[in-house]
């Protein structure tokens, strides 16, 4: 076991799939991967996804540091969602991910 932020782990890559845990996180990394998106783009493209979790999933990968938003000073407000370093690596694997489902599907 390890403990990380109070937390426990079984391993390391227990903790690494804890980031991005769930029906949704998984696939808005894959969709930032394809570059910068708004969040009504964003709702879009994950067909199901409702607002409020959405909302919640992005502030959830913002705090782990997979993402960042960017918020623009207009009226009305503007918002887009970028990948970070980190996001662009778990992206990335998570791309081979869906790869390998393609192939055996």
């Amino acid at each position: 076991m390890i403990e990380r932020d109070g937390k426990n782990y079984v391993c390391k890559l227990d903790w690494a799939f804890e980031i991005i845990r769930g029906k949704w996180k998984a696939v808005i990394l894959c969709h930032l991967l394809e570059g910068t998106k708004r969040f009504l783009e964003l709702q879009r493209i994950t067909c199901g996804v409702s607002h409020k979790v959405l909302n919640e999933k992005l502030k959830e990968l913002e705090e782990s540091q997979l993402i960042y938003k960017k918020v623009y000073d207009e009226n009305p407000p503007k918002v887009e969602y970028f990948l970070t370093p980190k996001g662009k690596e778990y992206a990335i694997v998570l791309k081979e991910i869906e790869s390998l489902g393609e192939k055996h599907f």
